[in-house]
């Protein structure tokens, strides 16, 4: 698994910290920014984690603003995109069991350091499920073409 990772200016921090929990448990990831605590845009690095994983040069991916909310509204435009805001371990269990997210969302702002590696933990070592959830993730590709 090769994640893909971007942040804006106020997910900046966590951002490092999920790359040394990534560092620790060897899985590999592409940062593809911000590098500073600068501001910057969200839409920017939404878009480019989303193309490198629609590319299929990762697997998946991590975002992190200040709610999560404006990374998943961004990344979702791009086609093969589920990107999903998960604040507890279970929304972030539900997000890849049911709904197959291939990118999860974090607010910087909204949870802890420490609660958003064990969200991202639970995130990384859950799987879809399949069955009646492909049918609907397929009708969510099918009704917008995404």
């Amino acid at each position: 698994m090769k994640i893909a990772l971007g942040s804006d200016h106020a997910g900046y921090p966590l951002k490092e910290e999920i790359k040394k929990y990534l560092d620790l448990k060897d899985i590999p990831f592409t940062d593809f920014g911000t590098f500073k605590i600068d501001s910057s845009d969200y839409p920017e690095f939404a878009y480019k984690v989303g193309n490198a994983i629609a590319a299929e040069e990762c697997d998946c991916g991590i975002l992190i603003c200040g709610t999560g909310i404006g990374m998943s509204i961004t990344a979702n435009k791009i086609k093969g995109i589920r990107a999903a805001v998960a604040n507890t371990e279970e929304g972030a269990k539900l997000s890849r069991l049911h709904n197959d997210a291939n990118i999860l969302c974090l607010g910087s702002r909204v949870v802890e350091p420490e609660q958003a590696l064990k969200i991202l933990d639970v995130w990384i070592n859950t799987s879809f499920e399949g069955g009646r959830h492909q049918k609907r993730t397929n009708l969510i590709t099918q009704l917008t073409g995404l």
